[in-house]
């Protein structure tokens, strides 16, 4: 997608270690037409998925998955790192390591949310290892839903994570799809 390519050009700022910041426009400040232009392009890649909820981990992954689902008129629900006292029993829930973070968190959905009727589609803001989708895939088979696909923003194609998902066999598109950060700078697949 050349508008977000166009916009991690122009904004996104690669750090040590493989990471992109990309806090202009994606997971601190947001822009809502750049959003919503992800969601026309998801919306689009994803119409023949019969698709009935949007799943994504808080919080980056919640912004794209808003616009997401309200392309396909669908809840979204996002998986919640931390446990609420509204929220204690009737959970499926997985183990997700955040490498940006460096810490391992607990995500969980309430199951009266997610069910064995749904078709889901995952949407989260990046895809490096793979452990935000691995932890959403363990969800879901929790739940019995079926994945339709997963819609990545920024996909690191350079680490694991794509490989992860194609393994298990889940349709992936990605928007924009970053070869390496040689030289610090970022560069995308052909």
């Amino acid at each position: 997608m050349k508008l977000l390519e166009d916009r991690i050009m122009q904004d996104g700022i690669v750090l040590p270690g493989d990471v992109l910041k990309v806090d202009q426009f994606l997971n601190h400040q947001v822009d809502p037409d750049l959003m919503l232009a992800m969601g026309v392009e998801f919306a689009e890649l994803f119409k023949n998925e019969k698709i009935t909820k949007i799943l994504t981990v808080e919080s980056s992954g919640i912004a794209p998955a808003v616009f997401v689902g309200l392309q396909f008129h669908v809840p979204v629900v996002f998986a919640r790192k931390n446990k609420s006292v509204t929220m204690q029993n009737d959970l499926y829930s997985a183990s997700v390591y955040s490498y940006t973070k460096k810490v391992e968190n607990t995500i969980a959905v309430a199951n009266k949310f997610l069910g064995e009727n749904d078709r889901v589609l995952i949407i989260d803001d990046f895809l490096a290892n793979g452990q935000a989708a691995e932890g959403l895939f363990q969800i879901c088979d929790e739940a019995k839903a079926e994945i339709a696909g997963i819609g990545i923003v920024i996909e690191k194609s350079f680490q694991k994570g794509a490989e992860l998902i194609h393994e298990r066999g889940v349709r992936l598109e990605s928007l924009a799809k970053i070869s390496s950060f040689d030289g610090d700078q970022v560069h995308f697949e052909d």
